[in-house]
């Protein structure tokens, strides 16, 4: 349990912070299940179209440090191959 003023304000920053990161991963995760979809449901179009609005929310996730920037390169890059190859 917490004994200081400090460590009971920093217990709520850190339990406001996780809502946070929660919400931006939860929000990237959305994204990438609407490529997914259009992919499944074989339109290349919309996936093509799904795929650039994902990249930019991968991109913001790294940059405010909810995912690795390996992380969403390698998704990113799967994702992108199963786009080209809907063919």
């Amino acid at each position: 349990m917490a004994n200081t003023r400090q460590a009971k304000k920093r217990i709520g920053r850190n339990a406001n912070r996780a809502a946070i990161n929660h919400a931006r991963i939860s929000r990237i995760r959305t994204f990438i299940k609407e490529v997914e979809a259009a992919l499944t449901a074989g339109k290349k179009k919309e996936a093509a179209e799904a795929l650039k609005k994902a990249q930019p929310e991968l991109a913001r996730g790294v940059s405010r440090g909810v995912i690795h920037k390996n992380t969403a390169s390698r998704k990113l890059s799967r994702l992108s191959k199963r786009v080209a190859s809907l063919g």
